[in-house]
């Protein structure tokens, strides 16, 4: 009897970008391939390219890797080797340059490995390291952690007529995109906003190595967005919408000041105020925010960052120098300011909070949909005002706010108050209907990822794929 060979282990390699935003969903993808694989002895390796502008790496993202290393989980991070830091610093051209002067590197890992190398998955805008994919002989894939309607976008980019000139700074029309609704040019992302732009060349550039690959993985699914992913049906590659995947993290502690705080609060009587790792405002803008929500009457928690000097990154904020005089004094009994981090898929959780004013980043919106609490959108950058427009037009679990996007997104007091008022006040119709669809959509997204969910059986479709 011949004896049996035994197979080398499987392992997939993942490219991402070193940004708390593109980072940890892709790790968690990962967590989630894992678990609907528990049979098999799949490993999984994270190639890491720390940016060279290493003042904006985020302690987010690092914290976060150290708390996956110690699971005990068959994911290993090898830090690549440092290179010559690009002469951009911007956006998708500092990842993109950032992955062509690793491309040795790359290669060099992949090549080592010992295991049977099934598959090379790549952040949105590491395309270049397709072409490694190609000279190793190995399947690549494209992890898309942003919205079906933005890949949308993204794809229909390529096919625009030559010397297309566009400016939505100037316009007032509408984008139509087949299968999604008519963007309003003040709603396009921020890359986009003009086809002079360096960045909007880029992500046609993106765009079109995207149709190079076996499949892109999006952290969506197919019953929130589901004319976006029609719209994709019949093109190349394969889409595999696999959301909501959403870092719920170590469970804060339960002496957390927000978490006590809100658990003397009435049911959904609390709007909760967060921008993401790099929201800040300046002076101007805080005594706007600090004026509207007292004048509102409603309950907050207000996570309130000082702008980091000279990096990309918040700070922990001075209340006593960022807020009016006796401001902290006079709404103690209905409202929190705190100037640090905070858990914000437990306080999203938690059944005090009723509102999110949010930045719109596509993690927050979907832990927001996850726990069935509505929005306000307060768009700040890259695609997030394209996704504010989609959940206010298109999903209605979002009460509009008028956003001066000519005036680096200013929001005056008067606008804000009136937005948490509709939303948070009984009697409120606008804030009624809104509500009841954010707990329409939390439960599709729960549905979705549940066994024989459309996310759940795309998630082994794509497992499959590369597999085998």
């Amino acid at each position: 009897m011949e004896e049996q060979v035994k197979q080398p282990r499987p392992c997939i390699f993942f490219l991402p970008v070193y940004s708390p935003g593109h980072l940890i969903p892709m790790v968690e993808f990962t967590k989630r391939l894992l678990q609907c694989n528990s049979g098999s002895s799949m490993s999984i390796t994270f190639l890491l390219m720390y940016p060279p502008n290493r003042a904006a790496t985020s302690a987010i993202s690092t914290s976060y890797l150290q708390s996956t290393q110690a699971l005990g989980l068959p994911i290993r991070f090898h830090q690549l080797p440092s290179v010559d830091p690009p002469v951009v610093f911007d956006g998708p051209e500092e990842f993109n340059l950032c992955t062509q002067l690793h491309l040795p590197h790359i290669k060099a890992a992949i090549s080592a490995s010992s295991s049977r190398v099934s598959a090379l998955v790549l952040d949105l805008f590491s395309t270049a390291a397709i072409d490694v994919a190609k000279e190793l002989n190995i399947p690549s894939y494209i992890y898309f952690s942003s919205t079906l309607t933005f890949l949308t976008m993204m794809l229909h980019l390529p096919k625009l007529p030559p010397q297309t000139e566009l400016d939505f700074w100037e316009t007032k029309q509408n984008l139509c995109i087949p299968g999604i609704a008519p963007v309003p040019a003040l709603s396009m992302p921020k890359p986009l906003m003009s086809s002079k732009l360096s960045s909007f060349r880029w992500f046609v550039h993106h765009a079109r190595r995207y149709t190079e690959t076996e499949g892109i993985i999006v952290n969506s699914n197919s019953d929130i967005e589901p004319k976006a992913l029609a719209a994709l049906a019949d093109g190349k590659p394969e889409i595999f919408p696999v959301g909501p995947i959403i870092s719920f993290g170590e469970s804060a502690s339960t002496e957390h000041g927000c978490l006590m705080w809100l658990d003397k609060q009435p049911a959904k009587s609390v709007v909760f105020l967060c921008f993401g790792s790099r929201g800040a405002f300046e002076p101007p803008q805080v005594d706007e925010m600090a004026a509207a929500l007292e004048r509102s009457g409603c309950r907050f928690l207000w996570v309130l960052r000082a702008p980091g000097q000279g990096m990309k990154f918040p700070t922990d904020a001075n209340l006593e120098e960022l807020l009016p005089e006796g401001y902290l004094e006079r709404t103690k009994e209905r409202g929190l300011v705190w100037p640090s981090r905070v858990p914000q898929t437990e306080i999203l959780a938690h059944p005090a909070v009723g509102g999110f004013v949010t930045h719109c980043g596509w993690n927050s919106i979907l832990e927001s949909l996850w726990f069935g609490v509505p929005m306000i959108p307060w768009p700040l950058y890259a695609e997030q005002h394209l996704n504010a427009f989609e959940m206010v037009s298109e999903m209605g679990v979002a009460v509009d706010m008028k956003v001066d996007r000519k005036k680096d997104n200013f929001v005056d007091g008067d606008d804000l108050e009136q937005a948490v008022r509709c939303l948070m006040e009984e009697g409120s119709e606008v804030g009624r209907r809104v509500r009841a669809n954010a707990e329409r959509i939390n439960a599709l997204c729960r549905k979705a990822v549940e066994r024989g969910g459309s996310s759940y059986l795309n998630l082994q479709h794509v497992a499959e794929n590369m597999l085998n």
